[in-house]
């Protein structure tokens, strides 16, 4: 399993919490005197912001609307804290069993590397999940994740009409989230997902402790389904 306190995959550098010095660094500042021209007890000057990821809301304005609030963590379910392998034999016959392929859904074995990722990282993040699955699966998916002890909170699926490839569909909900909130870490398993998202700057952990099977890749990025 990735170790979540090192994030190696991220690709992006380590954050540092605002008003912090960078290691090496630490100790109190001296004070600094009032400009001739600026009374003593004039207000400081606000710091210039940092620079921040491409698609992602201005993190000190996030921070002043909700003093307090906790980064996201955004997570893939199947292949992430879901094993599909049992049935995937729904989808290598033509046309593929889509009605199936879901309904056996309730009875995916859990992934342990999965499942102790995100409980590590619930413990300071609001942990969203963003799935392929299709809108209608919603009870057996809550019901699912609850079985396993897992933080359900808030679950963003597919609609049911919807076709487009997995990696469009949630580089959409991402920036939408994005635009409310900071996302600290994104964890997928699908390779062009990561892909995709990874080149607009968000931080991608992929999920690699399951290997990822062909025939989900194209039902993902192909077919639109999952």
């Amino acid at each position: 399993m990735a170790d979540p306190g090192r994030m190696s995959d991220l690709g992006s550098g380590p954050a540092t919490e605002p008003g912090t010095a960078p290691d090496g660094l630490a100790g109190p500042r001296e004070p600094v005197d009032a400009p001739a021209d600026k009374p003593a007890d004039a207000p400081v000057d606000a710091p210039v912001d940092a620079p921040r990821l491409p698609g992602t809301a201005d993190p000190g304005a996030a921070a002043a609307a909700e003093p307090g609030e906790r980064p996201l963590a955004v997570i893939d379910v199947d292949g992430v804290v879901a094993d599909v392998r049992h049935r995937l034999r729904f989808l290598r016959v033509h046309p593929g069993d889509w009605d199936a392929f879901f309904a056996a859904a309730d009875i995916d074995p859990p992934l342990a590397e999965g499942v102790e990722l995100v409980r590590t990282l619930a413990r300071d993040h609001d942990v969203i999940w963003l799935t392929g699955r299709p809108e209608r699966s919603r009870p057996a998916t809550v019901r699912w994740l609850r079985e396993q002890g897992l933080p359900v909170g808030e679950v963003r699926m597919r609609p049911d009409d919807d076709r487009q490839p997995a990696r469009i569909f949630k580089r959409s909900e991402l920036r939408r989230m994005g635009a409310r909130r900071r996302v600290a870490v994104v964890v997928d398993d699908d390779p062009a997902v990561v892909e995709l998202l990874r080149a607009d700057g968000w931080p991608v952990l992929r999920a690699d402790w399951l290997a990822y099977e062909p025939t989900l890749g194209n039902a993902q990025n192909e077919e639109g389904r999952t």
